[in-house]
């Protein structure tokens, strides 16, 4: 009888064990194949216990059974992961089984390849980056001192590009390069520099609120909270301080994301006072080339820089980019190329990034706007996922 009772409990075990095994089904609609999108699972959409932990599953190619880099991100803060990522490579018109189980990846990444940071030792920048790109953005205390006219502030809520020629991380390099006095970003030693001018331009992507044909916007952040760093994303919010458009109040955070193999940061605006944003991208010296397909919801901008060239780029969802306005304006800093995208239940959402000729592949301002197009057919047809049962 004990045997018995024994043998029951073993095959007990081994279908609690097999049930928490879960096949899932990625299928691409489109005609091309498709890589470094990111596709997000929920303990609801796997079918798990409340109480169960997606820091304790690994994802497999079901073929294959090789794994897949992975990572968890607690959105909400309230100490329980809430997605687990993965970016799986899949064939043009295909599908493909992936395996969810329990375990632990062997080859996991232990490199942050998608990070951000806030960085107080150089005033109160926000830096983010992944493999491809790399941002920066401006904080109280550079605000603080220009409007006491204390030298090395900064005031803009604008974005800069920082165009790096490497597939690892730079930020925390080049940070403390420059504040050890060892060199300077400004100058490139092989793995790029920052030689991006964002003044009171919206630089790559900042935003602003029209208001009887002109324009108006925040000053620069006043705090910040980091959310997830990995092999696969970065998130963080920025928050500003309300500011007025015309007498409109506005307030305004921004939910901005950057996943790994992307040109393009994603941009969720969280907005009261206004119907309707402008993403814009600048215009610098106007020396460059504007691109526009409303269409299918992109604008660009390809310009030189330096002795290179670079492409800006903005994309939003299909039909949210209402229509864009190139201004062009003798003031300084202050021409953009405008991407209208209407607000709808408080939020505006794009992606807007950068390519430059010496740090990616895009060469031509024409192979710059195609790798657009493709984005954009993609966030609008993305990969789907189905969990058989």
């Amino acid at each position: 009888m004990k045997k018995n009772l024994l043998l029951l409990t073993l095959l007990a075990g081994s279908f609690a064990a097999f049930s928490q095994n879960k096949t899932i089904t990625v299928t691409n609609s489109l005609a091309v194949d498709r890589e470094f999108e990111t596709i997000e699972l929920t303990k609801k959409s796997l079918g798990l216990a409340a109480n169960a932990k997606l820091e304790d599953y690994v994802i497999k190619d079901a073929a294959s059974n090789a794994f897949l880099e992975t990572q968890t991100v607690d959105n909400d803060g309230d100490g329980t992961a809430d997605v687990l990522l993965f970016q799986p490579k899949i064939k043009a018109s295909s599908k493909q089984d992936f395996t969810v189980a329990p375990g632990t990846n062997p080859s996991a990444s232990k490199t942050e390849n998608c990070y951000s940071r806030f960085v107080p030792e150089r005033t109160d920048d926000y830096a983010w980056e992944n493999n491809k790109v790399a941002f920066r953005t401006y904080g109280p205390v550079a605000q603080k001192m220009v409007e006491d006219h204390i030298e090395g502030g900064t005031l803009t809520s604008g974005i800069d590009a920082w165009l790096k020629r490497v597939e690892y991380p730079i930020i925390n390099k080049w940070y403390e390069k420059m504040t050890s006095g060892a060199g300077t970003y400004h100058k490139d030693t092989g793995e790029g520099l920052d030689n991006f001018h964002v003044g009171d331009s919206r630089g790559v992507g900042g935003i602003a609120v029209k208001a009887d044909g002109k324009y108006y916007f925040s000053k620069n952040f006043i705090s910040w909270k980091t959310i997830t760093t990995g092999p696969i994303r970065t998130s963080f919010i920025l928050t500003y301080a309300d500011w007025d458009a015309k007498g409109n109040k506005i307030t305004e955070s921004k939910l901005i994301s950057l996943d790994y193999g992307s040109q393009l940061s994603r941009f969720e605006i969280n907005i009261t006072g206004a119907k309707e944003i402008a993403a814009g991208l600048t215009l610098h010296d106007k020396k460059g080339t504007t691109g526009t397909n409303l269409k299918e919801g992109w604008l660009s901008y390809w310009e030189p820089i330096d002795d290179s060239e670079i492409g800006l780029g903005l994309v939003a969802p299909k039909n949210t980019m209402t229509s864009f306005d190139n201004h062009v304006t003798d003031e300084k800093d202050l021409s953009n190329l405008y991407g209208n995208i209407a607000v709808k239940n408080n939020k505006a959402i794009y992606y807007v990034g950068f390519g430059w000729k010496k740090g990616s592949p895009y060469q031509t301002k024409q192979e710059w706007e195609k790798y657009l197009s493709s984005f954009a057919q993609k966030i609008n047809n993305p990969l789907t996922v189905k969990v058989k049962k």
